[in-house]
């Protein structure tokens, strides 16, 4: 058996005419808060209060921001309002930081067995194992090490 698959389920069905349901709510919704106040307040302050009720409706209705109904948009800046918006900066917990990052590159390092006494020599070994390490090396090497080059334990491990 075939079934036939809805499409286009997020658009809203046209209720009301030409509008939504949603949107026939908000319109009712502003023009009876208008109303309201033109028939208990007094014309001066009315107006405005009634002006806003529709224009508050309207834009509920048809206006997208971000090409988000322009509810969230509101919601969204009445969170903003009411959150806090302190920022502290904290120069400890920076330093902090620093050095638990200059411990963790410590222990990353190479580590170099003394093979001669001298100190040349043992130079001229330690850069050509870390440049085999590096064409090597470097693709089995995670990214967050990238910048620090990979431990080596044994001379064969070195080479291979």
């Amino acid at each position: 058996m075939q079934f036939q698959v809805p499409q286009f389920i997020e658009v809203e069905d046209k209720i009301f005419g030409p509008f939504t349901f949603r949107q026939f709510i908000y319109m009712i919704g502003g023009a009876g808060i208008a109303f309201i106040a033109w028939k208990t307040l007094p014309l001066y302050i009315a107006v405005p209060i009634g002006g806003g009720a529709l224009g508050l409706g309207a834009a509920l209705a048809f206006v997208k921001y971000n090409n988000r109904p322009f509810i969230l948009a509101m919601e969204s800046g009445f969170y903003y309002l009411i959150s806090n918006k302190l920022f502290l900066w904290d120069a400890e917990r920076k330093e902090r930081n620093k050095k638990k990052k200059a411990q963790k590159a410590q222990s990353q390092e190479v580590v170099v067995p003394k093979l001669a006494d001298s100190k040349l020599h043992e130079l001229a070994w330690s850069l050509d194992i870390k440049e085999q390490v590096e064409q090597i090396g470097m693709r089995d090497v995670p990214e967050s090490a990238a910048g620090n080059v990979a431990e080596v334990k044994t001379l064969r491990d070195a080479l291979q």
